[in-house]
């Protein structure tokens, strides 16, 4: 009995110590998820709560917005929802939510902009006298005062968004519409942008990509044949444009590129072309600049996984009769794609993203999708559509890193 005894209680205190290990480690991992969780998934989540938020015409009208709630959106609107408008306009506060709501609906319709802010200008100075005005009274004094609010695709624009949330920007980031009764459809020919600048996102970074591992191959794999101090020397050559201001980089690559700049000078001293070559403010220059930048993101997973793989193997098909290429290909190359697959992958994603290099070094047909995020942010101040462009980079980032950890699962259930 008391070496029963003895027992339980040595399982116990076996007990109380791997639970007090756990909380440790779970304490220990605390300050990582909160870092986590600030910095990483709340700026997400609110990135993509503001791509479907739609909230200027739902704060500043909202009586309009429940006037218009039951308009079939084909017919004139409803004389209570020019008393409505009437009465909100009057109730602002400050001229910003003014400009607000009228930028807003200027980007639904062109003109709303002097509308809302000539209608907002007259309440103010008293031009317009809305109080206790019946419907038909308000519908009057309104098309009195500028004759559009008579106009239907102005009231249709403001019913289409007195909703808080709409698809309206995530539906525009893809080339898509709301009609004002909310049929979705393909935008028109001339206003359809962004499923080409998409395209042409994924294709500068493809092309960043391929020139990155072709470069980076031959390189990782040299750098694996060396000594670990030699290696380790070369890494440091490597990793040195990591500290280098990427505006630095930048700056040297347009000395280099321009007319008169060396690249230019040296071909014309080669006799390769009587003229300089336009390398700069086009996409050469942007693809050349990327890949100088990104190359490391590419070499050190292909180096990894190289360093892994013993040299004896291409040793011992060469030495059992095959050729040197074909040992290579058949027996090196297939334990280097992990490294060239996440390779890729890292300088991709990255790719997609980049918005000083093309800006700086490259022309208006040039720009990739981070461009117009920024310009949505900075110059058109539309929130939404700059949240709803990064909302599609993201969804991409997701679904390339998805279909990338489907590959290698399949590679390691066949390996």
């Amino acid at each position: 009995m008391m070496m029963a005894g003895g027992t339980l209680d040595l399982a116990a205190q076996l007990g109380r110590a791997e639970r007090r290990r756990k909380t440790r480690a779970f304490a220990l991992t605390v300050p990582l998820l909160a870092f986590l969780l600030v910095f990483f998934l709340v700026p997400l989540a609110s990135l993509l709560v503001r791509a479907v938020e739609n909230p200027e015409v739902a704060d500043v009208l909202p009586r309009t917005g429940q006037a218009l709630s039951d308009w079939d959106r084909n017919s004139p609107p409803p004389a209570e929802a020019y008393a409505a408008v009437l009465a909100d306009l009057s109730a602002i506060e400050e001229t910003a939510q003014a400009g607000v709501l009228a930028r807003r609906l200027n980007s639904e319709v062109a003109g709303a902009r002097s509308l809302v802010m000539g209608t907002y200008r007259a309440l103010q100075s008293e031009e317009l006298k809305g109080e206790n005005l019946g419907p038909d009274a308000a519908k009057a004094l309104l098309i009195e005062q500028d004759a559009r609010w008579e106009e239907l695709p102005y009231w249709q624009a403001i019913a289409k968004n007195s909703s808080r949330w709409t698809p309206d920007y995530l539906l525009t980031a893809v080339d898509l519409k709301r009609t004002p009764q909310g049929d979705i459809v393909q935008v028109g020919e001339g206003e359809a942008a962004f499923s080409d600048i998409l395209g042409r996102t994924f294709q500068m970074s493809a092309v960043v990509t391929f020139f990155c591992l072709l470069l980076a191959y031959p390189l990782a794999f040299w750098l694996s044949t060396l000594s670990e101090r030699k290696a380790n020397v070369m890494l440091i050559l490597v990793l040195l444009p990591f500290w280098t201001s990427v505006l630095v980089r930048i700056a040297a690559w347009i000395v280099l590129l321009q007319n008169n700049g060396l690249v230019n000078r040296f071909f014309m001293w080669l006799g390769v072309t009587d003229t300089p070559i336009p390398l700069l403010f086009n996409r050469v220059g942007v693809i050349i600049a990327m890949v100088h930048i990104l190359l490391p993101f590419a070499i050190l997973p292909l180096y990894s996984v190289m360093k892994s793989v013993p040299p004896n193997y291409l040793r011992a098909a060469i030495s059992l009769g095959s050729a040197p290429f074909a040992a290579f290909v058949r027996v090196y190359l297939p334990q280097t794609y992990p490294g060239v697959a996440a390779g890729g992958l890292l300088v991709f994603i990255t790719s997609i993203g980049y918005y000083v290099t093309p800006a700086l070094l490259g022309g208006p047909s040039d720009q990739m999708l981070s461009y117009y995020v920024a310009q949505y942010t900075n110059v058109e101040v539309n929130w939404g559509m700059a949240c709803a462009l990064g909302g599609v980079l993201l969804t991409t980032t997701l679904i390339l890193y998805a279909v990338y950890r489907k590959v290698s699962k399949s590679e390691l259930s066949l390996g």
